[in-house]
């Protein structure tokens, strides 16, 4: 099937000329549209029924592209989902959840079927190798996260870097000096998740700037990784007193392991999570946390992709800068030395 992207690349102009001289929508030179109809001819393109005749019919579906991968924990990204079903709703628009790991040919083939006026595209990476094809596309998208280069794209994500960043810094402040990560599973990193590299490099830049040992890993979301982790990570470094977890599947568990490997929380070490603010609240004891505003990001993503829709130009980034919340996880400590060392 041919589409409009190719069409556009045979006729030397953007795949929004092409969308303009089918839909009559703005007014195009008379040597453009020339060009653009005799290689509609040539290819061969079908217009879709959407966008025959002189104006354009919305079906009020998004596209929400989120791949179910090795290491994507569910009841997390399901948060994304609830705030942009429930912003969609507001604009009488549905959602059209794609999950299939099939990237490219699965955007391509929704786009031609003109089943969705836009996307939403989240679990992206750093060289994400659909923005090609996002940035030929003549429907809008809206990416729930940052690319290493977003250069013709419209993103909305958390600050990560300076959130991972503001963890050390309420920790150092504290006066802790050895501070562990536990990251994302390994899946999430090989594959340059945006989110996760981001929040990893904020937390080593800030351990450096305030001269912070500071030692972070990857950990599996079974409970038997994140036991071996804790444990890996106080018999390394026996003086560390605080430890900094971005994995909410980990969580759960977390003060159960550090007491196996030999640590209270908080009295012998320190906690602080990135996650959403009612997960580190249900935590025994309530865990200090960056709050992960799933629902915010979900809401900003559709209300671009609606501006955008709608023939406006949103920002072409919008970066929610972290919040931290103290609980009863990260005290004034008395004495930074765990249990161990104190001995």
């Amino acid at each position: 099937m041919v589409t409009i992207a190719e069409v556009a690349r045979h006729a030397g102009v953007a795949p929004s000329t092409v969308s303009y001289v089918l839909t009559g929508k703005r007014s195009i030179s008379a040597d453009t549209k020339s060009r653009v109809r005799e290689s509609i001819r040539s290819l061969g393109y079908q217009p879709h029924v959407h966008t025959r005749g002189l104006g354009i019919t919305r079906t009020n579906v998004i596209g929400l592209v989120l791949p179910l991968r090795a290491g994507t924990y569910v009841p997390a990204v399901m948060r994304f989902v609830t705030a942009a079903v429930t912003t969609a709703r507001r604009y009488d628009m549905d959602l059209l959840l794609m999950t299939a790991d099939d990237g490219l040919p699965a955007l391509r083939r929704t786009a031609n079927s003109a089943l969705v006026d836009g996307f939403l595209v989240m679990d992206v990476e750093k060289e994400d190798a659909r923005l090609p094809l996002l940035r030929q596309l003549s429907i809008p998208s809206v990416l729930i996260g940052r690319p290493a280069a977003a250069r013709g794209l419209t993103c909305v994500d958390l600050d990560f870097e300076a959130a991972g960043a503001k963890c050390v810094e309420h920790l150092a402040d504290l006066g802790h000096r050895s501070i562990g990560f536990l990251g994302a599973p390994s899946a999430v990193y090989r594959r340059t998740t945006g989110f996760a590299h981001r929040a990893m490099t904020g937390f080593s830049a800030a351990a450096m700037r305030r001269g912070v040992a500071a030692t972070a890993l990857s950990v599996e979301e079974d409970h038997d990784s994140v036991l071996r982790a804790t444990e890996v990570l106080v018999r390394a470094h026996p003086s560390m007193t605080a430890l900094v977890v971005h994995n909410e599947a980990a969580l759960g568990g977390i003060t159960a392991c550090l007491r196996a490997a030999g640590r209270h929380v908080p009295g012998d070490i320190a906690v602080v999570a990135i996650c959403p603010d009612e997960l580190a609240e249900r935590m025994s004891p309530p865990l200090t946390s960056v709050r992960l505003p799933a629902e915010e990001l979900g809401r900003h993503a559709v209300e671009l992709l609606v501006a955008k829709l709608d023939g406006r130009q949103p920002p072409p980034l919008v970066l929610l800068p972290p919040k931290l919340s103290r609980r009863a996880s990260t005290p004034d400590p008395v004495d930074h030395a765990p249990a161990a060392v104190r001995q």
